[in-house]
């Protein structure tokens, strides 16, 4: 089989060649080489056996000449990050959206038809996760918190009606996308023009909608990057991680190798054709608990985490992936320990470059008004 992997010189696209290849398939990368994701040019762990053509997915001839005798497009290019997004509103819509349409354009105006195309995406655009009511078991959705509510109710999300806090529960696919950031729209309209135009033309589309992926080959110079990376470039550099709020938030962390499973079920998978399904372990992490374990694991475990009280608007409390969908079409398990998952992160960032920019980034944050002042001391307080 012949496939194209869109980004494929990045984080995930990188494992993903790796495993096409050992499979003995034929595989081309698209990438411009973001220098915010790499700095030092073409990666070295990008395969030789790969055919990379350096070119952005924006660029129609360029992608007309990826997709040349192509049978399968894993579309992972994309501008990531939700923070960013923020400030950089025309880059993300150009890069996401635009990019997306140009690629889609070319498939469409091929002749001989596409096998399948898998468009990762990302579980941002849910916003908040689904939440249960306490008092009855009633499921429900909340909007994103703002200054506000935090300072009157506290870190949770709490019932509108009532004002009782209440219990994460997994996020289905069925969920309303509540999320208007501007990363979270744009993977939204991703998944939107890829399944449109697939029924359209009859190419047989899945979206994997990714949760928090972590592994070794993130960029642990790019300040807009998973957290894990982000925390470890600055236990590297000897300084401590910067939590917001006050760490009880959670995240839901996936391996790298759980999500090429993924993909490569996928593929596979006729039965998912036209779904999107979520990717991810099911199983919350909190923030500050991450930061701990990291630092043991770098070798600084004196290095504690500053917890700054601040939030980060736009910032979502909780939100864990369902994964009876995954489980049901795509016969997928994530087979990586979280142990063994960090460990090996671990192993990778002694060797691995890393350039501390949080610092940056952060100050980006503050002069554009998208970080509070400390409001714990204010807030109600939050639920252990």
């Amino acid at each position: 089989m012949r496939l194209l992997v869109t980004g494929g010189a990045g984080f995930i696209g990188s494992f993903l060649v790796d495993r096409l290849l050992a499979s003995g398939h034929t595989v081309r990368v698209l990438d411009n080489l973001d220098p915010q994701v790499h700095p030092r040019g073409l990666p070295a762990y990008l395969s030789s056996e790969a055919g990379l053509l350096v070119g952005d997915v924006r660029d129609r001839v360029r992608c007309a000449e990826a997709l040349d005798g192509i049978d399968v497009v894993v579309h992972a290019a994309a501008a990531v990050g939700v923070a960013q997004s923020l400030y950089k509103v025309e880059h993300y819509v150009d890069v996401n959206v635009r990019g997306t349409a140009t690629l889609l354009q070319c498939i469409a105006e091929r002749k001989d038809p596409l096998r399948k195309l898998v468009m990762l995406t990302s579980m941002v655009g849910y916003g908040e996760g689904v939440y249960r009511r306490r008092s009855d078991g009633r499921l429900l959705r909340v909007g994103i918190r703002t200054e506000n509510e935090i300072r009157r109710w506290g870190w949770e999300p709490v019932c509108p009606t009532t004002g009782e806090p209440l219990e994460s529960v997994p996020t289905p696919e069925g969920a309303e996308l509540l999320a208007r950031n501007i990363y979270a729209l744009t993977k939204r309209y991703q998944e939107e023009l890829a399944l449109g135009l697939g029924a359209v033309y009859r190419f047989p589309v899945i979206c994997l909608r990714m949760f928090n992926v972590y592994g070794p080959r993130q960029s642990l110079s790019n300040p807009y990057t998973g957290v894990l990376a982000i925390f470890l470039s600055r236990l590297l550099a000897g300084q401590p991680p910067v939590v917001y709020e006050d760490g009880l938030q959670t995240r839901d962390f996936v391996s790298v190798h759980d999500v090429v499973d993924a993909i490569l079920a996928a593929i596979k998978a006729p039965a998912a054709d036209g779904e999107v399904i979520n990717i991810g372990s099911g199983v919350p992490r909190r923030i500050a608990e991450v930061a701990r374990l990291l630092a043991k694991i770098a070798g600084v475990p004196s290095i504690e985490a500053t917890i700054t009280g601040q939030f980060r608007k736009g910032d979502v409390r909780h939100c864990i992936a369902d994964l009876s969908k995954a489980r049901r079409l795509l016969g997928f398990e994530p087979r990586v320990a979280w142990e063994e998952g960090l460990a090996e992160l671990g192993q990778w960032c002694r060797v691995a470059a890393a350039v501390d920019r949080f610092d940056r980034a952060d100050q980006e944050l503050r002069t554009r008004g998208l970080l509070t002042e400390r409001l714990s001391a204010e807030a109600r307080g939050s639920a252990a």
